[in-house]
């Protein structure tokens, strides 16, 4: 029996039958296994993806292990048919089990969107995959699906993966998306539509923020913001740090839904109809949250690299504050030279944002990294002093 060990997990591959002519010799050599192991091992995984059968003896040695390791146990890999057998025994819903996923290539497929948890593939006309960076994904895709159904059943109109697959050594989620395109694409392909699509996609962003969670189902964007100081505190004067932190502390309590990435990659025209993805960053909070991060978008990114917008979302680089322009003027109902106060509250969050993005991530290397850092300083000076209230209208 094959047995490997990495950092606190112990993995053991199962293979052919677990019956009665072997499930004696099977439990000796599992429990053996399992005593050898060194002390700092706290998770068990049982690799199924060789089982072909196991009955209800095989069951009992599964139970004693249960008992001898404890519950931090899962199973994965599992074979439909196997699965079926756990599944109907019970044991789903005293196990982690997982089956074993289905293998999908993306090999000449287009890329729809990249951002820095994984990148978004169209397979097909109705199918697209969002294949993660990471190759210990798991958790981070069931977040997302679970915050997907959050979103959903609050009536923000989201795509749900109905399927979690291999490609390569990742792990991808898979939507179906009937003759879907993302708002990005479609700008870049009928830059007539421009006005258009502008005012659909900013009222579709209202519509997100009208809705509502319920308490504690998701991170408040103000921690976060919180959290972000104490990255970038290195980065700023200690007086900065605490006009900042007194800023967002000011901020109530807020329960209405803040997506975190709304850039017009992650929103797609199915039909007549918005839809979001990417739902990773999902929380909750003031408008001033998805704001920011589409100024981090449309604006920062560019200021010191000005092909960033055509290199990362393949559109016109000149059309960045055009874009930020629209937005603003038809979410706010309002021309942008009214709009000054507001727009400075925003500015200042996404250059806290950007800042952090820029110092815990390899952003922060070589001589355009430094540069965005010494910019990113230089409008926080600026709008400290400025800014007496992130909170966007009274």
């Amino acid at each position: 029996m094959k047995v490997s060990v990495e950092n606190d997990t112990m993995t053991i591959f199962l293979e052919g039958r677990i019956d009665t002519s072997n499930a004696s010799q099977t439990e000796k050599e599992l429990l053996s296994a399992v005593e050898s192991k060194p002390s700092d091992v706290t998770q068990l995984i049982l690799d199924a993806s060789e089982l072909e059968y196991i009955s209800s003896a095989g069951l009992r040695v599964i139970m004693k292990l249960r008992k001898s390791f404890g519950e931090n146990i899962s199973i994965i890999n599992v074979s439909p048919e196997v699965y079926d057998i756990f599944d109907v025994t019970g044991f789903t819903e005293l196990l982690t089990i997982e089956k074993r996923f289905r293998e999908l290539s993306v090999e000449g497929c287009e890329v729809i969107g990249r951002g820095f948890f994984g990148t978004v593939y169209r397979v097909d006309p109705e199918t697209i995959v969002k294949v993660y960076h990471a190759p210990n994904s798991l958790p981070m895709i069931r977040n997302e699906q679970r915050l997907a159904k959050c979103a959903f059943i609050k009536g923000v109109p989201t795509a749900i993966s109905y399927d979690v697959v291999k490609v390569g050594e990742q792990y991808g989620s898979v939507f179906e998306l009937l003759n879907a395109d993302t708002f990005n694409d479609i700008l870049i392909r009928e830059p007539e539509r421009f006005d258009e699509l502008l005012r659909l996609y900013a009222d579709f962003l209202k519509t997100v923020h009208s809705a509502e969670m319920d308490a504690d189902t998701l991170p408040m964007a103000r921690d976060i913001f919180i959290g972000y100081l104490d990255v970038i505190s290195g980065h700023l004067p200690d007086e900065q740090c605490r006009r900042l932190k007194e800023l967002l502390l000011a901020l109530p309590d807020d329960l209405h839904i803040v997506h975190g990435d709304f850039q017009m990659k992650n929103v797609m025209l199915v039909g007549d109809e918005p839809m979001l993805i990417d739902m990773d960053t999902l929380c909750t909070g003031q408008p001033l949250f998805d704001l920011q991060a589409l100024y981090v978008t449309y604006i920062l990114f560019a200021e010191d690299d000005p092909n960033n917008l055509k290199t990362f979302l393949g559109i016109p680089n000149e059309s960045g504050e055009p874009i930020w322009k629209s937005i603003m003027e038809n979410y706010f109902g309002k021309q942008m030279s009214e709009l000054a106060e507001i727009n400075d509250k925003i500015a200042l969050a996404a250059a806290v944002r950007f800042l952090y993005l820029l110092v815990s991530t390899d952003l922060k290397n070589g001589e355009l990294g430094e540069k965005r850092i010494k910019t990113a300083q230089r409008h926080i000076a600026e709008l400290t002093d400025k800014v007496d209230s992130l909170i966007l209208q009274e």
